[in-house]
């Protein structure tokens, strides 16, 4: 990957304004990028910039960010062969985990719908309009898109799983939007008390974080006087413990340390110094929203819960119910 790829994916950046402790974190992410996807970080990062150079060209036309897949058409309409030789070159970056897209009459049908998540929260959040957003732990950046088309006036995700950057970039190739931007880092690599954004998401992270209050602190640090976090999470309904603590995995997933209930997560968020704490949605997860497709892969929800009891983990432990919460710096 050469400077002029990276030029033409993050030139937006430079006109992004904030406090000077922002300005000077924008100002190094070329480098910091750049380190980011040498070969040696990744074995697959050559192949993956092959197949990125070869996606086709299609003027900018159509472009819908609001609707349930995120789409990019043009009237320059590729024919069918067009259609199937793109749809292989995408799918080749695969697992798609969110989505889905419609990209020139190809349609992404990502394992997750993230599309149901935004609805449930959408309506409950502060306005973006004009508005400087970060997603922690974005994926892809499907919401990303989702919050540019409610009018913010830049959306900075970040993910250091390097083949969502990639489809990222497959996706930016065609929608050329100079407002989203997928950066390829954890939430340590934020500088610490940027407080420069005014909406941080965290949605599907916290669960992840050996030490959650840590990570909620981090996300603080983040937000400007009066900003606002929306956090998504897993929950138990257990009033007597209020904690699960997973001995290995939940969900055939290595990593998930801590879930709290709905009470204890507000306990957390207070504790961390946030206020106005409001839970906006409770809901298990579910086959539609959940589901193993061509572009994810064999597996999903279905092959992670109890056969004979659809309302366990394979595990034993409470299936999936996830909470969303929003809360005041």
């Amino acid at each position: 990957m050469d400077n002029n790829f990276f030029l033409q994916y993050y030139s937006g950046l430079n006109g992004i304004v904030g406090n000077p402790a922002f300005e000077q974190w924008r100002d190094e992410l070329p480098i910091k990028i750049a380190a980011a996807l040498q070969p040696a970080q990744h074995g697959d990062i050559p192949g993956w910039w092959k197949i990125l150079q070869q996606l086709p060209y299609y003027p900018v036309g159509k472009s819908v960010l609001s609707s349930k897949e995120i789409e990019f058409s043009s009237d320059a309409v590729p024919d069918m062969s067009e259609q199937a030789k793109l749809q292989q070159l995408l799918m080749q970056l695969g697992p798609w985990r969110k989505g889905p897209y419609s990209i020139h009459g190809v349609v992404i049908d990502s394992e997750w719908r993230s599309d149901l998540k935004w609805n449930r929260l959408q309506n409950h959040i502060a306005s973006l309009e004009n508005k400087l957003v970060l997603d922690v732990g974005c994926g892809n950046g499907y919401h990303c898109w989702r919050m540019a088309a409610m009018g913010a006036r830049a959306v900075i995700g970040i993910d250091p799983t390097l083949l969502y950057l990639m489809q990222y970039f497959a996706v930016q190739h065609f929608a050329r939007n100079n407002k989203v931007f997928v950066l390829p880092f954890p939430l340590e690599m934020l500088p610490a008390n940027l407080r420069s954004f005014d909406t941080v998401l965290s949605m599907g992270v916290l669960y992840h974080q050996r030490s959650p209050l840590d990570h909620l602190l981090a996300l603080r640090s983040c937000l400007q006087e009066g900003g606002e976090l929306v956090l998504e999470t897993l929950v138990i309904d257990d009033k007597k413990t209020g904690l699960l603590v997973p001995q290995d995995r939940y969900a055939q997933m290595k990593n998930v340390w801590f879930i709290p209930n709905a009470d204890m997560l507000q306990i957390w968020l207070s504790r961390c110094g946030f206020k106005d704490i409001r839970l906006i949605d409770i809901s298990k997860t579910t086959a539609e929203e959940q589901r193993a497709t061509i572009w994810s892969g064999e597996v999903s929800l279905s092959d992670f819960l109890d056969p004979d009891n659809a309302d366990k983990t394979i595990e034993g432990y409470p299936a999936p119910t996830r909470a969303i919460l929003v809360a005041r710096v």
